[in-house]
């Protein structure tokens, strides 16, 4: 392994540098690779078609603006060594290793009730045995157990590295420009006191746009209703897979797909046989899209039917509300009934409803914290005049039906 490094060129930020010799050998680890198979956006690009980007892609981006945060609070006479540095670097470069199949979209689908956190803590663990200790302080800094509480937040926070990248890089690939932010503003304006990550008073402006540009990028992107739309028909694929294999049905599956299609796991078979694990870290995109391919001509009409509409793009036609949507859920079930191949059992597959809802920032998390001038700090929603007290803290809630037209 080469000991000078490496330059990446990235669109978002041009050229990205890792000169340490251990971020170059987790860049080269298979698990660490996989996500260049599996899409930030997860099924996006068919309302956006530009947004293909991927986990790896943000991975490295988020590492990139880590060293940059690191570097302005050393401006600032922090004392931050030489391996808090690296430790930061990893534990921001691998906090999405553990994300599945078109990342959010499937996360409680394929492995029910283990969060992708989790998986990314289990993976972070097998690799510091790999490579005899050398993730202990970024595992540390990761778990929110290191001495110095700053690091995570720069890792997991309301105004972290991760969604500092996510905003910057989605808005980039989608063209929503909507979800600009001034990262370089709140990087150069990042302070610490009291062991707290803090913005400088005059970045306040900067903070609220970031503020601001989550919350579109949410309800534009996001949550825009064809994106949800065709979400559900992902998760309603895999749901009937599921439900077939419990059956016994014979459906084409690559081997890691099939180990979870005919298991129901949980997070404790997880940490008690690293089976389970290796044929996670085996998984992508392409294990999901492959089977839905073939699954279009399964003898099973529900399954055939809904995996074409996905590969057609014959997606679901989405209402997206504030208001109850009862009465309209009840007329589109009564229409959907009278399609062939839809009856009363499977309806649930085809007319549907539910909920969804944004906070663009919440009072109850961890709060981000403004330094002032005079050597106190506030949380930005106690600051006089903030656009965050008045409206961004506020969360939106709405009602959405999904159903399917003849």
């Amino acid at each position: 392994m080469s000991t000078k490094g490496k330059i990446i060129n990235d669109p978002v930020y041009g050229f990205l540098r890792f000169p340490e010799p251990e971020l170059l050998q987790i860049i080269a680890h298979p698990w660490f690779q996989r996500l260049r198979n599996i899409k930030q956006m997860g099924l996006a690009p068919l309302v956006y078609p530009g947004a293909v980007h991927t986990r790896l892609h943000h991975s490295l981006g988020a590492c990139h603006l880590m060293e940059r945060a690191l570097d302005e609070l050393k401006a600032k006479d922090i004392a931050i060594s030489k391996d808090e540095c690296l430790a930061a670097r990893i534990a921001i470069l691998l906090h999405d290793i553990g994300h599945g199949p078109y990342s959010h979209s499937l996360e409680h689908s394929l492995v029910e009730g283990i969060s992708h956190e989790t998986i990314s803590h289990l993976i972070m663990q097998k690799m510091n045995v790999e490579y005899d200790g050398m993730l202990e302080k970024a595992i540390d800094i990761f778990d929110h157990s290191y001495k110095n509480k700053y690091l995570h937040q720069l890792v997991s926070s309301q105004l972290d590295v991760d969604r500092m990248d996510y905003l910057n890089r989605d808005s980039f690939y989608t063209g929503v420009s909507e979800g600009v932010i001034g990262y370089d503003r709140i990087l150069k304006m990042l302070t610490v006191q009291d062991n707290e990550l803090m913005v400088e008073e005059k970045g306040i402006h900067s903070v609220e746009k970031f503020i601001i540009a989550r919350r579109l990028m949410y309800w534009q992107v996001y949550l825009h209703k064809t994106v949800l739309g065709a979400e559900m028909l992902l998760i309603n694929i895999l749901k009937r897979a599921k439900e077939l294999a419990r059956d016994g049905a014979e459906l084409f599956a690559t081997p890691a797909l099939k180990h979870f299609l005919y298991k129901q796991l949980t997070e404790k078979d997880f940490k008690e046989d690293p089976e389970h694990l290796e044929k996670f870290c085996q998984l992508d995109d392409s294990d999901i899209y492959t089977s839905i391919k073939v699954w279009q001509t399964h003898e099973d009409k529900t399954l055939s039917m809904l995996c074409k509409m996905l590969v057609l793009r014959k997606l679901y036609k989405v209402i997206l509300n504030s208001q109850s949507l009862a009465e309209i859920l009840g007329e589109k079930r009564k229409l959907a009934e009278k399609i062939e191949g839809i009856n009363k059992e499977n309806i649930d597959y085809f007319v549907f409803g539910g909920s969804t809802s944004n906070r663009a920032y919440s009072t109850a998390d961890e709060q981000i914290l403004i330094a002032l001038k005079d050597g106190s700090s506030k949380d930005i929603y106690e600051i006089d005049n903030s656009l965050v007290n008045q409206t961004l803290a506020r969360p939106v809630h709405k009602n959405y039906i999904c159903f399917i037209q003849s």
